[in-house]
């Protein structure tokens, strides 16, 4: 018998034989690099094929987007107005208007024997409510679209609001308030939003129990007949006639009454109060940390240049962030971020860090010293050429189907954006330069104005927060007013 000593011997040989083959190679792979070596064709020339606008007397728009590529016929309704119009003592309105519509049905036909006829077809309709506006989507087989539109039409014109859908939705509404506090990413986007807008703005008010309990059947049928007026978008995709389909969605829409205008909205907004900010998590043994300011919206010309320094920053495996804090550290789970640009008002500048509780203190600090470095630390034009190949790479699959084109055209005409928009974005994105970098950069980027979130476990942070320097910690209360005592949402620190 062959003992075990000859055994590990002849193992030993085997690998040295085998790394005596092998290293050759690996070592001429590394030293060539001939994957560096491989071409890579220019990208072709961005056009989008562009849905047909049709503008009716009334105000109402419709695109259409024929693609007759598979038997589908799918559409939606937008419709101007949501969350952030809501009234404030009944945040959560719109939202439980968005699922009690759907599920009310109609006088024709109720909700529940619309989810048959549904099924019945593999057809969907389905209703929301979101920050600015609220809508009706539908999608069927090509011989179901006529009678499934039907339907969707009588739903958006004609809803049948349901008092038991209405509790319904209250009661799902409400077991996801008092779980809120359940997961740590969830806290940190709701506070991260107050700490920018300030907790009554309508972009980071929360819906509680006593907001959403305040929501009668009434307020639905107000919010209805206060919506349906304005300025409807309508589109289409799919397997259709263009003209037979422009002709009919003309029936339906063209005798509504002209669409009221929206009003004005005047907002204002400043930046967070510099601070370390913190909330006590003890089920946790990681940390979710929040650097965030306040950012800007796409109407500014310098949005390619802050896309573009937005990818250096925080923007994939190559960029600052994740070189230092997860690759050379190796103190992030996930690391990441940048300004952002919403199309009617000011986005956030945000950058997150996920980190384990020990590594909390190296970790922001680090994340903190690369926002810095954005004023200090030259661009170069190998991150600079990165950065644009991966905007315009990112960009074609963005839009590379007929219905995300489509969808896109929706949303530039909600805003009041050009149709060619997405073109002229495209296209301005290989015009920046490292000159036009460093001058956002030392324009944007204010570390001074930044307010800084952990949400951890304070026991398991060692060192402590103190170690930042960024002044004294402000405890922030997350606990959830009327939650059951000793239920999910009983608990949280208070303010100091």
């Amino acid at each position: 018998m062959r003992d075990k000593g000859q055994g590990m011997r002849a193992a030993s040989m085997f690998v040295v034989g085998l790394m005596a083959v092998i290293a050759p190679v690996i070592a001429d792979a590394q030293q060539s690099k001939p994957w560096e070596k491989i071409p890579v064709p220019p990208l072709r020339e961005f056009k989008p094929q562009m849905p047909k606008r049709v503008e009716l007397k009334n105000g109402i728009v419709i695109f259409l987007q024929e693609d007759h590529e598979l038997p589908f016929v799918s559409g939606s309704v937008l419709i101007p107005g949501g969350a952030r119009d809501e009234d404030a003592a009944k945040t959560g309105l719109v939202s439980l208007y968005g699922e009690t519509w759907r599920t009310s049905g109609t006088a024709k036909m109720d909700g529940d024997a619309m989810d048959d006829f549904l099924e019945a077809r593999a057809a969907h309709i389905e209703t929301t409510g979101g920050e600015n506006s609220t809508g009706l989507s539908w999608d069927s087989l090509k011989g179901d679209s006529d009678q499934v539109f039907t339907l969707a039409l009588d739903l958006l014109l004609h809803p049948k609001f349901n008092a038991e859908k209405l509790q319904l939705a209250q009661q799902q509404a409400a077991a996801g308030i008092v779980r809120r506090n359940d997961d740590e990413s969830g806290i940190a986007g709701r506070e991260a939003a107050k700490l920018v807008y300030g907790p009554a703005s309508p972009y980071a008010r929360q819906a509680e129990l006593a907001t959403i309990g305040a929501v009668k059947l009434a307020d639905f049928e107000a919010w209805h007949r206060r919506t349906i007026g304005g300025k409807l978008i309508i589109a289409v995709s799919g397997d259709f006639d263009g003209a037979a389909m422009e002709a009919k969605l003309r029936a339906a829409f063209e005798l509504l009454p002209a669409a009221k205008a929206e009003p004005q909205r005047h907002e204002s907004f400043s930046e967070p109060k510099p601070a370390l900010y913190f909330v006590d998590k003890e089920d946790v043994n990681q940390s979710n940390v929040q650097i965030v300011g306040l950012g800007t919206d796409r109407r500014n010309a310098d949005v390619p240049t802050l896309a573009v320094m937005n990818d250096i920053l925080g923007g994939g495996f190559s960029s600052r962030l994740f070189q230092k804090i997860r690759t050379e550290m190796g103190d992030a789970y996930a690391v990441g971020g940048g300004i952002s640009f919403n199309y009617d008002h000011p986005g956030i500048f945000n950058v997150e860090v996920l980190t384990k509780s020990v590594s909390t203190v190296d970790a922001t600090k680090a994340a903190l010293d690369e926002i810095a470095g954005l004023t200090t630390r030259p661009f170069t034009e190998e991150e600079l050429k990165r950065s644009q190949e991966d905007i315009l790479n990112g960009f074609l699959f963005r839009y590379d189907t007929k219905e995300k084109v489509l969808a896109e055209q929706v949303r530039l005409e909600f805003f009041g954006y050009p149709a060619d928009y997405l073109e002229k974005y495209e296209a301005a994105i290989p015009r920046v330069t490292l000159a036009d970098l460093s001058a956002a950069a030392k324009k944007y980027i204010h570390p001074d104005k930044l307010a800084v979130l952990v949400v951890g476990n304070r026991q398991e942070i060692k060192p402590g927060l103190d170690e930042l320097k960024l002044g004294a910690v402000h405890t922030l209360d997350v606990t959830i007013p009327g939650a059951p005592k000793g239920g999910p949402g009983d608990g949280g620190a208070q303010q100091q």
